[in-house]
């Protein structure tokens, strides 16, 4: 979705999705971050119904759980990223829905209710906790439908996971999708609160979120801060409970920019 080499690949009307895969990991710890996502081509990809291999790391599901197994080396500073990260789902879940009028892309959530284990040797890290794992589909470019949207997930008290899809299309009204996903994989709508603006990030990325009552929503964390997306950590309120949302934007026309384009290739570096 992110790659400028697959952008420049669409414009020559050349493009194969196959010759653009990459494993992205984004680590982020009190004693710093670290980001992969090394693009590969075609040969250097495998796939079966059990595994899928990009270059050096793999992913594995072993009937129970989803095994990535990473090997990569950073952008821009080149720091190992190695070790096993294993998803636990409690359910698995078929859900999809269209995210645009047009029904050309679609997004669903695997394992909305799941535990994760991440055992890195490089650097060295250990923990245990809870886990989302989704599935974003298109098959047009990203910037043909839509101006921007904001996603946010939190875990509820009783384990259910709630979602919450704020999309801006560049035509049509815009679509917003409530969903609880409960850990046996059942799920039910609701209907989002209303939308309090956050602050401008350091980029000036405008950003939104949607939180029940009249308590201004509080920033714990900003993990990325780009020209076009961030990523941070919120406490919101949901279903009356005081939670812990993770949050991201995406800027669309940011995105897709010539500055961005070219800055893209520092963070994300293309092998084969």
């Amino acid at each position: 979705m992110f790659s400028p080499y697959y952008a420049k690949a669409i414009k020559r009307g050349d493009a194969n999705a196959n010759n653009h895969c990459a494993l992205n990991v984004a680590l982020y710890s009190r004693s710093g971050k670290r980001w992969t996502m090394t693009e590969r081509g075609h040969q250097s990809v495998e796939r079966d119904a059990t595994r899928f291999t990009i270059g050096p790391s793999h992913c594995h599901w072993n009937g129970s759980a989803l095994e990535i197994h990473i090997n990569e080396l950073g952008a821009p500073l080149p720091f190992p990223v190695r070790g096993i990260v294993r998803v636990h789902p409690q359910a698995l879940s078929t859900y999809s829905t269209a995210l645009d009028d047009g029904g050309l892309h679609h997004w669903g959530p695997l394992a909305p209710c799941a535990r994760v284990e991440v055992e890195l040797n490089n650097p060295s890290l250990r923990w245990k906790g809870h886990a989302y794992l989704d599935s974003n589909e298109g098959a047009e470019p990203i910037d043909r439908p839509f101006r921007e949207w904001d996603w946010s997930r939190a875990t509820l008290s009783d384990g259910s996971t709630a979602i919450i899809y704020d999309v801006q299309q560049k035509q049509g009204k815009d679509r917003l999708l409530g969903l609880r996903f409960m850990p046996d994989g059942s799920h039910t709508t609701f209907t989002p609160p209303a939308r309090q603006v956050l602050p401008l990030t350091a980029w000036r990325v405008p950003r939104r979120m949607r939180s029940e009552g009249d308590k201004r929503i509080e920033i714990i964390s900003m993990l990325e801060d780009t020209p076009f997306y961030e990523r941070s950590v919120l406490q919101t309120k949901l279903f009356g409970e005081e939670v812990i949302s993770v949050h991201e934007t995406l800027n669309v026309p940011r995105l897709t920019s010539p500055v961005v384009q070219w800055m893209l290739k520092w963070r994300m570096p293309r092998f084969g």
